[in-house]
Order: structure tokens, then C-alpha cells, then sequence
């Protein structure tokens, strides 16, 4: 059972990690992560091996609903807990949720070894809006994708934001950093998936002629920022394709484009069988 403690001296340095919680999504926080809210604390308990729950801290009307959580952690996982006040004090914002937990990242997964045991991958190219990593993990994981890559330029799925969107998806779809598009497309390559560059370009295939014929193959879906796109690279070495939509529109938000495409590919590998 942990250990539920009282906080009454807000200089305590036993919570000191969760000080300024904001201004320090800016700074990093090196191996460690922050977890808001009880869908993204209640996932990181159950992620067991690769991440870990270091603390809790707790505005008092939270700790009867997380109970069950808190009964399953081990003894050295201390529940701090303190009233709504303190708890914003502390945070540096008002903190509606009152959940807030700390997490430690664990060693930093290997690409090739998430290939080789994968048959869908969603792979990210300058994804630096936290909102979209978010939306785009949850769809990974509604729609069944074994692992998620993403290039240098992309923003990091444990920043705060980024973990709360995705509604704690980024806790259980395993990622890793691929370095340049490059070299996380060589990877690709060199396992053997096909790779689905989405773009809204008008002379693209539509998705759906390419999803209905790749039965079976090992597929990764490759997406780039909203306003740039895919590179050149990755529309050279990927297979252009677009989601058909109205007369005089022609783009979605990346995160709505992910889940449109995993639907696509989940649809057809279920026709397939």
C-alpha cells in the first residue's frame, strides 16, 4: 500500500517536482514527465515496465475516486495531498482536474526494434503542435497501430499537453525517435512496409484505391505538419495519397487526417481476412 501524506508546508521539498508546472513544460524536465487529470494517471498505473509512477499529488476530493489506483501502487509511490488552494498554488494555474502525477520515462525505445514486431505504423514528420501528437496517439490507438514514429523536428508525445490529448494513448502506444525522415524512411525500407504519404494534392490516388490493395502488407503512415506538408523526400519515397473531400476545400487538420487513414487501413485489413 503507499503512503498517503498530508501536505501543510507548501515548502515541502517533497514536492518540488510538481512547482511551476507550466513554465517548466517549457524547460524540459529531462526523465521525467507530469500526468494530468485521472484517465492519464489511472493509464500511466497501469503501464507498468517501461513507464513508471514516481508520486501523486492530490486535491483531498480526489483521492476517494482514484482509490482503486492508489491501492494498487506499491509502498515507495507516495499520495501527496492537499486542498485546491494549495494544490494551484503549487502548480501555478488553476488546476481543475486536482490530479497530477509524475512519471519517469524509462529508457528511450529503439525504432528498428519496434519494426521489426510491427505490421502498422503511424510515422510523424515535423508534428511540432502538441494538440495534434495528442489527437494523433489517441488514434493510433483506437485504430490499432502496433507503434508510432517520429523525426527530429517533431515535438515530444510526453510533453504535458501532449499526453492529456491523446487521453493517455502516448503511455500505450510504444514510440520512438527515428532521427531525420531520411533515416527513419531507410528504416522503413529496410522492414519492409509499404509507406502511405498522406498529402492533399489533387493528382494523389485517393487512399482508398491504395488501402484496398495492400491486403496483408506491412503498412506505415506517414504524415507531415499542417501547413508545409510531407517533404519532397517523403513524397518521393512514400505512396502519395489523399482523402477525397468537398469542391474548394482541400486540407484537414493532421489529427482528423490520421484517424480517417487508420480507419481506412483498419477497414480494409478487416475485409481482407
Amino acid at each position: 500500500m503507499p503512503t498517503i501524506v498530508n501536505i501543510v508546508d507548501l515548502d515541502d521539498p517533497r514536492i518540488e517536482p510538481y512547482r511551476n508546472v507550466q513554465e517548466r513544460d517549457l524547460v524540459g524536465r529531462q526523465a521525467r514527465f507530469v500526468a494530468e487529470g485521472a484517465v492519464v494517471v489511472e493509464q500511466l498505473c497501469r503501464a507498468g515496465g517501461h513507464f513508471k509512477l514516481e508520486s501523486l499529488l492530490l486535491e483531498s476530493r480526489r483521492v476517494a475516486p482514484l482509490r482503486a489506483c492508489i491501492d494498487g501502487l506499491s509502498s515507495d509511490v507516495p499520495v501527496y495531498v492537499l486542498d485546491q488552494k494549495h494544490l494551484d498554488a503549487i502548480a501555478g494555474f488553476h488546476l481543475h482536474r486536482g490530479i497530477l502525477g509524475i512519471g519517469l520515462r524509462g529508457t528511450a525505445r529503439d525504432a528498428a526494434a519496434l519494426l521489426r514486431e510491427a505490421s502498422l505504423v503511424v510515422c510523424l514528420e515535423r508534428i511540432a503542435n502538441h494538440d495534434n501528437m495528442g489527437g494523433i496517439f489517441r488514434n493510433a490507438a483506437a485504430f490499432g497501430a502496433d507503434a508510432l514514429l517520429y523525426d527530429e523536428g517533431s515535438c515530444d508525445p510526453l510533453y504535458r499537453k501532449a499526453i492529456r490529448v491523446s487521453v493517455g494513448a502516448s503511455l500505450s502506444v510504444p514510440f520512438a525517435n527515428a532521427g531525420t525522415t531520411e533515416s527513419m524512411l531507410n528504416l522503413l525500407d529496410e522492414h519492409g512496409f509499404i509507406t502511405i504519404a498522406l498529402t492533399p494534392r489533387a493528382d494523389a490516388p485517393e487512399l482508398d484505391a491504395i488501402t484496398r490493395v495492400l491486403k496483408g502488407k506491412r503498412i506505415a503512415l506517414l504524415l507531415g505538419s499542417e501547413e508545409p506538408g510531407l517533404s519532397d523526400v517523403a513524397l518521393a519515397r512514400g505512396r502519395p495519397a489523399r482523402i477525397p473531400m468537398a469542391p474548394r476545400f482541400d486540407s484537414l487538420n493532421v489529427a482528423v487526417a490520421s484517424g480517417i487513414a487508420l480507419h481506412a487501413v483498419m477497414r480494409d485489413a478487416i475485409r481482407g481476412k
